[in-house]
């Protein structure tokens, strides 16, 4: 597929918004994640300190990343179902390469995409994404569905944060100086999208390995 470029918004250093760079294969995304959620179905994963999050999840790829009560992790196996993640669609790892690329990051090839859905009331605390061997590697992040407020930090749970809200086909690329930045979304209000009913769905990718 043809993707058009689409300007970037600098938001920190090391973080680039595309506003409304996934929107012209919206309809396909949303398409391969149903088929993934198929293969290895959604579920509610707990932190390592027993508390559930409130987002459910899945995986794609050569590893998924996990959580439980021995640690976050990245895995080959979905613990689920046993057997290995689903492969990454090609649409997602183009999506993934080009926008990185046109927000500065070239070469980066995604070996993880976790899939995030939430419903009305789901939200995600600060947090690091850590969790990966590589940290010039860059997190690219599309959000399908309703919008919702992306939070964005520092180098501390602390520090101020920037608040902007995210659209349907927004993809947020954030790397260099700002790779480790705490980041988070406030709590999704309820609301009906006309591709993603009642949801917000949450591609995030990441070069694990």
């Amino acid at each position: 597929m043809l993707f058009p470029e689409f300007q970037t918004v600098e938001l920190a250093p090391g973080v680039q918004l595309l506003r409304g760079a996934a929107e012209v294969c919206s309809t396909e995304l949303l398409s391969e994640i149903h088929a993934v959620i198929t293969v290895s179905p959604l579920r509610t994963v707990a932190t390592p300190m027993g508390k559930s999050m409130s987002v459910e999840m899945t995986n794609c790829g050569d590893v998924g990343w996990v959580s439980d009560q021995t640690g976050y992790r990245y895995e080959t196996i979905d613990p689920v179902t046993n057997s290995a993640w689903p492969a990454m669609p090609s649409l997602f790892a183009e999506l993934a390469s080009r926008t990185a690329a046109q927000a500065g990051f070239p070469d980066f090839h995604p070996d993880a995409c976790l899939i995030n859905r939430y419903a009305a009331g789901s939200k995600m605390g600060l947090h690091q994404d850590r969790d990966e061997q590589d940290f010039t590697q860059p997190i690219v992040s599309v959000s399908l569905g309703l919008p919702i407020n992306f939070k964005f930090g520092g180098s501390t749970r602390n520090s101020p944060t920037t608040k902007i809200e995210l659209l349907h086909g927004d993809v947020v690329v954030f790397g260099g100086l700002s790779r480790l930045a705490f980041h988070g979304v406030g709590t999704l209000r309820r609301g009906q999208h006309p591709l993603a009913g009642p949801y917000r769905f949450n591609l995030t990718f990441r070069r694990a390995g």
